[in-house]
């Protein structure tokens, strides 16, 4: 019996911590310190495991983050995926390409790794492309819903004690590449074509 027992015991491997805490989600550096240092001495035991399901494990040891990526398997539609894809809404799309330009001016400007951006400076940044409304309290309150999903899918972080700065997460440069903007700069480019010719027409 206290055999039976001793094995309930057991603690889980490194590998096991690794894996799971990447099903869950990003993992960083920053905020799973001792979880980085395990995960970095068993990547090819990780790369190896979710390969099998048909996943890839993105680690940057430079940019301090690690998540899973689906592999693209190509003309078939139907291979179930494990990572879901995800709908953003048209002023979520925009608010992580005005996020990604500016931790790309950021970094080429700052030897500081941490982008720390005010909900003020987002809200500004957002403005530009909500349609004009007479209410600024309900405007406002649309910008704080697309700056709420943009935390709830991880690329910004509140910080601690102070609900109204954010840290811009780096694991966003890997979702938001250079041809993802470029083509979203011209859309956005439509867009506000389009905004000044309703408004003209108002």
């Amino acid at each position: 019996m206290s055999e039976m027992m001793s094995g309930t015991d057991v603690e889980p491997s490194q590998l096991s911590l690794a894996l799971i805490q990447l099903m869950k989600g990003p993992v960083y550096r920053d905020t799973h310190e001792r979880l980085w240092g395990h995960l970095l001495e068993v990547r090819h035991q990780v790369s190896d495991y979710v390969a099998v399901l048909g996943l890839h494990a993105v680690i940057d040891e430079s940019e301090g983050y690690a998540y899973l990526r689906s592999r693209p398997v190509d003309d078939d539609p139907e291979y179930p995926r494990l990572v879901a894809r995800r709908a953003l809404s048209f002023h979520v799309s925009v608010l992580l390409a005005l996020l990604r330009k500016r931790l790309a001016e950021f970094d080429a400007t700052s030897a500081e790794t941490r982008l720390i951006i005010s909900r003020d400076q987002m809200v500004e940044m957002l403005r530009l492309f909500m349609p004009d409304s007479s209410n600024d309290a309900r405007l406002v309150d649309a910008i704080d819903a697309h700056i709420n999903k943009v935390v709830d899918l991880g690329f910004l972080r509140r910080l601690r004690d102070e609900r109204d700065l954010f840290e811009v997460r780096r694991i966003l440069k890997a979702y938001v590449d250079g041809q993802w903007l470029s083509e979203f700069d011209a859309r956005l480019d439509d867009y506000l074509a389009e905004l000044d010719h309703n408004e003209g027409a108002d």
